[in-house]
């Protein structure tokens, strides 16, 4: 009837409408992170150029890595375990080459769950905040774990050794993570403060 062809073209149409908002609002949060990684970027090489050069041209490779997975994934709402892993590890690197022994990263991922997806730049986010708000020292590392438990979730770990001064933030980090995965329809991350341990536990997507 002409009623049911209105009723269903008004449908398809707020569908369309909810999906284009959807998409834009992802596309807001990919956008908040260029500037963000970068500004933290650029302010820990700017402190190894007159700290140590050689640190710096090591530190330029690194980043140049890590940017090249920025560009190419960070425009797509999900990527896989495995390339979130390989990204990881780049950025460790800038960090371990500014921190030194005074941060460590274990990973221990269940092989089987390397195709599923995520947000890109999850753990990034996960492991700059751990950096952010813990003290960092060589004779009291700041230690973070990546794995996987049996539910098929990937839990993040870090021992909890506060900064005295509290650190400006941009408010960009977990909020970011919480928006993407509301977005996209999952189920919502957890965070929890055990006083010695902060634990965060991200679902994983078929």
């Amino acid at each position: 009837s002409y009623l049911f062809q209105e009723w269903k073209h008004d449908y398809i149409e707020k569908d369309e409408l909810e999906k284009v908002n959807l998409q834009q609002q992802l596309s807001s949060l990919q956008l908040q992170m260029n500037p963000h990684f970068l500004f933290n970027s650029f302010n820990t090489l700017s402190s190894l150029i007159s700290e140590s050069p050689s640190q710096a041209e090591e530190f330029v490779e690194e980043m140049s890595s890590v940017y090249r997975y920025l560009l190419r994934d960070n425009e797509q709402n999900l990527t896989t375990l495995a390339a979130e892993l390989d990204f990881i590890s780049s950025y460790f690197l800038l960090l371990q080459t500014r921190h030194g022994k005074g941060l460590t990263l274990t990973m221990n991922v269940d092989k089987q769950l390397l195709h599923c997806q995520l947000p890109p730049l999850t753990l990034q986010l996960l492991v700059e905040n751990a950096v952010k708000h813990n003290v960092v020292f060589a004779e009291q590392p700041l230690n973070i774990s990546i794995e996987t438990n049996a539910q098929n979730q990937l839990m993040v770990y870090n021992n909890l050794q506060r900064r005295k001064i509290r650190v400006a933030s941009n408010g960009v980090g977990l909020s970011n993570i919480l928006a993407k995965y509301e977005m996209l329809g999952q189920k919502t991350p957890t965070f929890q403060d055990g006083g010695q341990r902060f634990t965060v536990t991200l679902p994983l997507m078929e």
